[in-house]
Order: structure tokens, then C-alpha cells, then sequence
């Protein structure tokens, strides 16, 4: 999409990705990537005992995953040559993700700044939400940088 169609969306939900499967194969290789290995994670029967009942996903894993949703579902705005993250105003986990969960992303665009040649700065307002549950696992306020490609 265009650059103006694109901040034409301001202010509204711009995306929902598919649902990820949170499975413990998938919590055990983040922790081995992370070399965090906390029972609640990684020891099912450990974690039965815990008061959450079994594993559930790091909350990292599911921050980690936001990459994933966005190019599920987010619009790409013509002429991106890449996109990096930038950093978050504020992210919480509100929710413990349990394994064998299903997780996906609802993105709102809040901002558009386009005063940097060549950039575009975004700020995104992100939900995490867990089938089958009322509460989400994360709410964030993610900004990103779109880096557009140069003509020579």
C-alpha cells in the first residue's frame, strides 16, 4: 500500500494475525536459545505444582513472537526496503501463557511519523490474546521503524 493510504489507517485496528500454537517444544528450543530454564517452563511436573498447574510460555516468548504476527497481517507500506524494531513505550504481561495454548495479535495503528527522510516511525498499540480467554497475555505500545528504499 501506498505511504498516504497507509496513514490513512491511523487510528484503527490494522491487522489481526493466525493463531500460534504455544506447544512445549516451542517453549523448550526459546529456552535453550535464552538459556532460561525455569521450571514453570520447561518441567511439567514441577510446574504441575506451581499455581499455575503446568508450563507456560516464557513471557519473552510471546513478545518474541510479535515479529512473526506483524508479518502476518500488518500492511507493507510500498518502497520498505526493511523494518526494525525500535523499542517499546510500554509493554506488560498481564496473562501467564499456558503450553498448548494458541496466541495472536491485534494491531492498532496509533502514530505515523514521517519527518525523517527516508524513515518512518510508527507506534503501534499491540494486543496478545490467549483463545479461549477474556484476559490477554500482553498489551504494548510497540514502535517500529520502516526504512524506505533510496533512488539513485
Amino acid at each position: 500500500m501506498t505511504l498516504d493510504e497507509f496513514i490513512a489507517l491511523k487510528g484503527t485496528e490494522i491487522g489481526v494475525s493466525r493463531w500460534f500454537d504455544i506447544t512445549q517444544a516451542r517453549i523448550d528450543a526459546f529456552a535453550d536459545a535464552t538459556e532460561d530454564h525455569q521450571y514453570i517452563h520447561t518441567d511439567p511436573e514441577a510446574a504441575a505444582q506451581s499455581p499455575f498447574g503446568g508450563t507456560i510460555a516464557h513471557g519473552f516468548l510471546t513478545l518474541s513472537l510479535l515479529s512473526a504476527m506483524t508479518y502476518d497481517c500488518v500492511p507493507v507500506v510500498d518502497g520498505t526496503a526493511m523494518s526494525v524494531n525500535y523499542g517499546m513505550n510500554r509493554m506488560r504481561f498481564l496473562s501467564p501463557v499456558k503450553v498448548d495454548s494458541r496466541i495472536r495479535a491485534r494491531f492498532v495503528l496509533k502514530d505515523v511519523d514521517t519527518s525523517r527522510p527516508g524513515e518512518i516511525t510508527t507506534i503501534t498499540d499491540v494486543t496478545v490474546e490467549i483463545d479461549g480467554s477474556d484476559k490477554p497475555a500482553l498489551v504494548a505500545e510497540w514502535i517500529g521503524r520502516r526504512y524506505l528504499e533510496t533512488t539513485q
